[in-house]
């Protein structure tokens, strides 16, 4: 008996049609959380106005690094060209965004593209600029750090904030500092009180590796400034909440234009009240 085969997602989910000549939005999704995470932003934007997602975790080479070390047999460059092959032809306005690694995405896409077919502005949702100052080496990425992230990942994954306290992950190494999160989990309801350590353990390699993937993509990756205005939404718990503009400056010569929403890096998405400061931003000329 042939087994069958793995279908994997398109690259280009339509989540809404727009109305001819209307406005279409080509989100850059990295993936960590499922692109369905979008559903709230289709219904937010105003009518007449259509969402395609373009879905990083449908392109092998990019997801099963995710699944392998986090090495992706790809670049930026080949990603980017990737996802413009997706995109489909429009008969009215388009508009660019990216979250998070997707932002990186979307400045290499717009440089590709013909001017004539660029948009007006490229909207970056908590995205961390691809520049020198920011780019990290792996083992700058410490336990402390990546535990919190998870805890914000983890918790808009299962639909309850999981809080630490400030100085919870002080010191710990993964092993402990997933205790720390395990029980923080469960006292939020996120996760069941026998939810074993070492399934949370596999969780969190992956979430990592995922992270390291991306660090590992950005590296050798040397971005020319953007050709249009850039307009950054930073969440309020962003992965830098110290850094109002997240390194875009020096990339962004026609202007950038910064905004805060509610919510950190992951709930962003998918909150109400983020997606209120969100949605007229993918919209409005």
């Amino acid at each position: 008996m042939r087994r069958p085969r793995e279908v994997r997602p398109q690259v280009a989910r339509r989540f809404r049609s727009a109305a001819p000549g209307g406005r279409t939005v080509y989100l850059v999704h990295p993936g960590a959380l499922a692109a369905t995470v979008y559903e709230g932003l289709a219904e937010t934007l105003p009518n007449g106005a259509g969402l395609t997602v373009l879905d990083l975790g449908a392109v092998p080479e990019y997801a099963d690094a995710a699944l392998t070390g986090g090495r992706a047999a790809t670049t930026v460059e080949a990603l980017a060209d990737r996802l413009l092959a997706a995109m489909e032809p429009a008969d009215g306005v388009r508009t660019l965004a990216g979250w998070s690694f997707g932002g990186v995405l979307a400045l290499a896409m717009v440089r590709a593209m013909p001017a004539a077919l660029r948009p007006e502005r490229l909207v970056l949702l908590d995205s961390i600029a691809p520049t020198e100052e920011y780019k990290q080496p792996d083992d700058a990425l410490e336990p402390g750090l990546l535990l919190g992230w998870f805890a914000m990942y983890l918790g808009a994954k299962r639909g309850r904030a999981v809080d630490l306290a400030p100085d919870a992950l002080a010191g710990c190494d993964a092993d402990g500092g997933l205790t720390v999160v395990l029980d923080a989990a469960v006292a939020a309801g996120a996760l069941l009180p026998d939810t074993p350590l070492p399934g949370l353990r596999k969780l969190y390699d992956t979430y990592v590796d995922g992270l390291l993937r991306n660090n590992r993509l950005t590296a050798p990756h040397r971005p020319e400034p953007a050709p249009l205005p850039l307009v950054l939404v930073k969440a309020e718990r962003s992965l830098i909440p110290g850094d109002a503009t997240l390194g875009w400056p020096p990339l962004a010569p026609h202007g950038l234009t910064l905004h805060t929403c509610p919510g950190d890096h992951y709930t962003m998405l998918g909150r109400s009240d983020s997606l209120d400061v969100i949605a007229p931003l993918l919209h409005t000329s």
